[in-house]
């Protein structure tokens, strides 16, 4: 059986956009699966590459929450099935974990979005079991796509 057509596309880049993010999220996207294991039908996946003061201010809007975050899901509760969302991802923060971590910028970009993926699949991260369970899975699919695990590479001390 096929998975349906869907789209991907990054938008309103701060700085420049890494060139492949798209096409790596279109990897990622054939690799998901929901919490219990069944692939994610997913319609359209639309990233927004912000700075620190427009998530600060989607985090408040939207989290009651203050402060700038990495990643933020937004995902069309009428159309459950096939998936489709909105996710902000924060280059700002990006920049600064990739120097923690000694990682690349555009590796933290994908991590984020598969994240933000991972949460329209239906993960969640507020329990330390969950969190786990969901770092897992972006470890599983970052390796299924030749990246490899991005999260799990130990920060440094700054």
């Amino acid at each position: 059986m096929s998975r349906p057509e869907r789209a991907i596309e990054v938008v309103g880049a701060v700085g420049p956009a890494p060139r492949d993010l798209e096409k790596s999220i279109e990897a990622v996207a054939a690799h998901l699966r929901m919490p219990e294991g069944a692939p994610v039908a997913l319609a359209r996946a639309s990233f927004r590459i912000v700075g620190d003061e427009e998530m600060a201010a989607l985090h408040v809007r939207h989290s009651g929450v203050e402060g700038t975050t990495d990643v933020l899901t937004f995902v069309d509760a009428a159309a459950p099935s096939p998936v489709e969302t909105d996710i902000a991802i924060c280059r700002d923060v990006a920049a600064r974990e990739s120097t923690a971590r000694g990682t690349s910028v555009e590796s933290e970009l994908l991590l984020y979005a598969v994240h933000g993926l991972l949460h329209a699949a239906g993960f969640d991260d507020a329990t330390d079991d969950d969190a786990r369970r969901m770092h897992e899975e972006e470890d599983r699919i970052l390796g299924a796509i030749g990246v490899g695990a991005v999260y799990a590479v130990r920060r440094r001390d700054l």
